[in-house]
């Protein structure tokens, strides 16, 4: 079955604005079925599948967590070898690890891991902006507007998964108008791994993607290649130097220049004059 991500249709989300009161749809959960793409029927093993892609990549699903076989055929009402496939196929994609008589779990990445992800995603992501800039049509950029626009109203209503799900389509959509599968489902396993670094290492009150950051990159799609590929290699700093180590104590000045106040070494020079 061919990857719905890749044929340019967001998975588990209208294409076009929610007409409900609050402007935005339901964010989707665990247990909720994936909308298939128009003719091509969806099986179990999909449906398992798409849940927990999307689940990973909008933080439902914590770094750590086991997946139970037995547990998932009861939510999504299929076999365990139906679910034993899906957790298959995601685990060659690296969304989740498949431990040895243990069973399946959300991966724990480190923070060093983080180095790995965001060059990569510098390497996939800049060169996609670089050759698409200045070469979308007005509806391309209309699409990036319309997700961009949708993520800051996720966001300000406290509709946290949403945004960050929107976020992550704002990227797959620009990878699927480049037109490279390749590099499509490159993107798509490193977006799983950066909502899980996003979930254990980010800074209190930080985004897992400014959504203003990528207004300004679709003002710099209008311009030029290095206009492009600079905006996003900037955007991409930003998100990996939002990352910290939860668990590193904070240094206190004292303990900082302790070693300047303790040496004698420490004694202003006299200059002779």
């Amino acid at each position: 079955m061919t990857d719905e991500r890749q044929m340019g249709v967001p998975l588990s989300r209208k294409t076009k604005p929610d007409q409900s009161s609050t402007g935005l749809e339901a964010a989707p959960v665990l247990s909720s079925v994936p909308r298939a793409r128009a003719g091509v029927p969806s099986t179990g093993a999909d449906r398992v599948y798409e849940a927990i892609y999307q689940a990973v990549l909008e933080r439902r699903l914590s770094p750590g967590e086991r997946l139970r076989e037995q547990e998932l055929a009861e939510q999504f009402n299929v076999s365990r070898t139906l679910v034993r496939q899906a957790l298959q196929r995601l685990a060659q994609e690296q969304v989740i690890e498949l431990l040895h008589n243990r069973g399946a779990r959300v991966p724990i990445p480190s923070l060093e891991d983080a180095g790995s992800v965001f060059d990569a995603r510098r390497v996939v992501e800049c060169e996609v902006a670089r050759q698409l800039a200045g070469r979308m049509s007005a509806e391309q950029l209309q699409t990036l507007q319309h997700l961009a626009t949708m993520e800051t109203e996720a966001d300000r209503q406290g509709e946290h998964a949403l945004a960050i799900r929107l976020s992550g389509e704002f990227h797959q959509a620009m990878a699927q108008m480049h037109g490279n599968p390749v590099l499509t489902r490159w993107l798509n396993g490193l977006l799983p791994t950066t909502s899980l670094l996003m979930s254990r290492f980010k800074r209190q009150g930080g985004q897992v993607c400014v959504a203003h950051r990528h207004v300004d990159l679709i003002a710099a799609l209008q311009k030029n290649p290095a206009a492009a590929g600079a905006e996003m290699r900037k955007h991409l700093n930003e998100l990996e130097q939002s990352l910290t180590d939860p668990t590193a104590p904070r240094r206190q000045l004292r303990d900082v220049f302790q070693a300047y106040r303790d040496s004698p070494e420490s004694t202003p020079l006299k200059i002779e004059t």
